[in-house]
Order: C-alpha cells, then structure tokens, then sequence
C-alpha cells in the first residue's frame, strides 16, 4: 500500500497564514523522510482558514526543498482558467523538477459565486466545459490537439521531454467517468463524499481509454485520518477537526480551534448528528485501528493508494499522526 498527503495549509486560531505555510514545507520534509509517494496542495479561495489558494506557488516552494517525493496539486480548479495557461504552469514546474510532478485538477466552482466570478475576471463560465478543458489541456500538454483544433499551432512552453501526471479529482460517478474517458488518472475523494465512492471507482475503470497520459488505469483514494498513539488521544485530537469541519459547513470561521475550544463548543442535537455524519468521512484511533480500517475500506476501492488529510491543531501532532500510519504500514 503506498500512502501520500494532501494538505491543505490548514491555519490554527492564533496563527497565521505565513506559519501554515511553513508548516506545510516541514510536513512535506517529514513525508518524504517517512516514505510518503506524493504531497499534493489544495486550492481554496476566499476563505480565512486555508492558507493554500496558489498551489503552483507552493509546489515550487516544496519541490525546491525536497528531492524524491513527488509534488503537486490537489487540485487546481480548471474551470476558472484557461487549459493553456495550467499547462504552461506546469510543464515549467516540470522543467524545474523532472519526474516529479503531479497535475490534479477538479471540477469545483472554488467557492462562493462572487468568488467564482473574481477569479474569472467577471467572465460567467459554464461548469459544463470541464471535459472539453481537461480534453485542450491533455492536448497542450502533450502537444497533441487534433488537425483543425483553432489552437492546433498554439505549443505550451517550455518544451520538456516529460510531462506532468494528469488526474482528475471526483466525487461522484460522473466526474470518474470523465477521467476515464480522456484516460487520466482518476482520485476519489472518500473526505468529502463517502458514500459513493464503489460506483465511482467501477465507473473509471470500466469507461478507462488509454491516452497520451496513461494506457493503463490509476486510482487512488483520499480520506480523513486522524492517527495517534492510543484510542482516547486520538479521539482528542480528532475534535478539534471534528469543530472545524462543522463550521466549514456553517460558513462560520475555518480556522482549525483549539483543543480547549473544541471542548467547550456548544453542541446542538443537529451538530452532533452531523459530526456523526461526518466521520463516514475518516478513520481516527490507533495506527492498527486505523490500518485496519483502510483495509476495510480497500475491499470496495481495491487502490493500492490512500491520500491521507489531517486537519488537527497541533502541528505536531498531525506529524506524529502521518509517523504512526507510516511505521504500522512500513513505508518508511
């Protein structure tokens, strides 16, 4: 089983956006030491909690810091922007670090529709586009547009002799079976949605074309783990993430609270429901709880992948939490 993060530059109540960043530079030095495949960065906008809007930036950042771990984003929002201009992004990426570069890209809005708008200049696109823009960037990356396309002349630059690792990241059966038809490399994102996560995987394989990008289907799987060293401290830890995520669907602060505050929240009926709710979206206990639960949940997935999100207060305890999961799975 190969294990890899996703981080999404998570910033703690008393923080700031210049630590979070910093410490995602550090866990990506510690995943790489501890024998993590790829550290892939989130894009998210508008948003006080998450300090990750640029992931390009940040990928140049770590991958200048790190040497084997592969790097890239998770992912960056192509509706909002032009295929040409990701590829040219990315194929500079490339250039700069050979071999070990990952292009994620997803079908998200990126938030609120004001939001939307900002980041396309005040341009109204269509969602429905989205396989027609993975289709011309699969195409400029590849240098591979069809006679006839309009911009069959137009080259993503600069020139490398490899490319960036295309895939598409979903939550439903529809955005897999677009990752299989354009023959990319496809992840499920269990943290968001766990509910449809079979069909999905079943639907990318079975729709899979091979492509200038893969002849072969790849899937991985990301999810919420928190990890510690017994069950209680686990659970402790997790309630902080527990908090977040419930103000994240609140739109209230998306700062990752306190352990103390976590503690001293006022819980409705209704949140508690939801924080139910919520942990279909995680594992959190042991490393042997949550190996066992991974493998549980291989059985539909059948991936030889998880992409694993820890989202706690304490930075040192989201290390500690990816060290236990690496040590009970010995990747390291």
């Amino acid at each position: 089983m190969q294990l890899s993060v996703l981080d999404q530059s998570p910033i703690p109540k008393g923080s700031n956006a210049s630590i979070a960043l910093h410490n995602s530079l550090n866990l990506a030095k510690a995943a790489e030491k501890l024998g993590y495949t790829r550290f892939w960065l989130a894009e998210h906008h508008n948003t006080n909690g998450l300090a990750s809007s640029s992931p390009e930036v940040i990928i140049a950042h770590i991958a200048s810091n790190t040497s084997r771990i592969r790097v890239g984003s998770g992912g960056v929002l192509l509706p909002q922007y032009s295929p040409y201009k990701v590829a040219e992004n990315f194929k500079t990426l490339e250039a700069l670090f050979p071999g070990r570069v990952d292009l994620g890209i997803g079908r998200s809005p990126g938030g609120s529709p004001e939001t939307r708008l900002a980041l396309t200049d005040g341009i109204r696109k269509s969602l429905n586009e989205f396989p027609r823009q993975l289709s011309n960037l699969q195409g400029f990356l590849h240098d591979s547009l069809p006679n006839g396309h309009p911009f069959e002349s137009v080259k993503a630059t600069p020139l490398t002799e490899t490319v960036p690792q295309l895939w598409n990241l979903g939550i439903s059966h529809r955005g897999a079976r677009v990752a299989g038809e354009h023959g990319v490399g496809f992840t499920y994102g269990h943290f968001i949605n766990p509910v449809n996560g079979k069909r999905a995987i079943e639907e990318y394989k079975n729709g899979f074309q091979p492509s200038p990008s893969l002849e072969k289907p790849i899937w991985n799987v990301c999810i919420f783990v928190v990890c510690a060293d017994t069950e209680a401290e686990a659970e402790s830890l997790a309630l902080s993430q527990d908090i977040w995520l419930l103000n994240v669907e609140k739109g209230l602060d998306t700062r990752i609270p306190s352990l103390s505050e976590a503690r001293s929240a006022f819980l409705s009926a209704e949140d508690q429901e939801k924080i139910g709710q919520n942990r279909k979206r995680m594992i959190i206990g042991t490393p042997q709880k949550v190996k066992r639960g991974l493998l549980q949940l291989n059985e539909d997935y059948k991936t030889d992948e998880f992409i694993i999100v820890t989202n706690v207060f304490d930075m040192a305890a989201r290390v500690r939490s990816y060290e236990l999961l690496a040590k009970e799975f010995g990747i390291i």
